[in-house]
């Protein structure tokens, strides 16, 4: 489960730190720099809190309803995972980076902050999620083929993904 809000946190974050990049570079618009880049620190502050705070009790409340995997069930790749998450959301990634870049004529910054900031708050809700993991000494698994709300647990050594969605070093 980790791995999947890992992927999101990994693509928002990159695609925020480009947007506000190039809004650096901007030399002209409506409000100025200094002031896009400090909404730009308060919305990323704000959309770091938001997405971690919104529907994180979610998540421990599915934790603690997961039941064991069967040995049947087939667990997907960590690397398969994230693919397949980034392939179905392509359209909504490039989406909130045109908007983040097309931002950056008014607000200098601001958009590009504002993604990496949720970004930043799936980042933080992976750590949570690790903590859980840690917590029942076991990983939580969305099966694929079933019911996305439905929770597996499996050892801590099962698949290639680490407590929180890593790698497995």
């Amino acid at each position: 489960m980790a791995v999947t809000v890992r992927a999101a946190a990994s693509r928002l974050w990159w695609l925020g730190v480009v947007a506000a990049g190039a809004g650096t570079a901007v030399t002209f618009s409506p409000t100025g720099r200094r002031i896009g880049v400090m909404a730009g620190a308060a919305l990323f502050l704000v959309a770091a809190a938001a997405v971690f705070a919104i529907r994180g009790g979610r998540y421990a409340t599915r934790a603690r309803a997961a039941s064991r995997a069967a040995k049947s069930v087939y667990l997907q790749d960590r690397r398969v995972t994230v693919r397949a998450w980034a392939r179905r959301r392509r359209w909504w990634l490039l989406l909130a980076f045109v908007v983040a870049l097309g931002s950056n004529a008014l607000l200098p910054c601001a958009g590009g902050m504002l993604v990496a900031g949720l970004g930043a708050g799936l980042w933080a809700r992976s750590v949570r999620l690790a903590g859980l993991e840690r917590a029942r000494d076991a990983l939580l698994w969305v099966r694929p083929d079933g019911d996305q709300a439905v929770y597996q647990l499996t050892g801590i050594a099962a698949g290639d993904a680490a407590p929180g969605g890593g790698r497995r070093r």
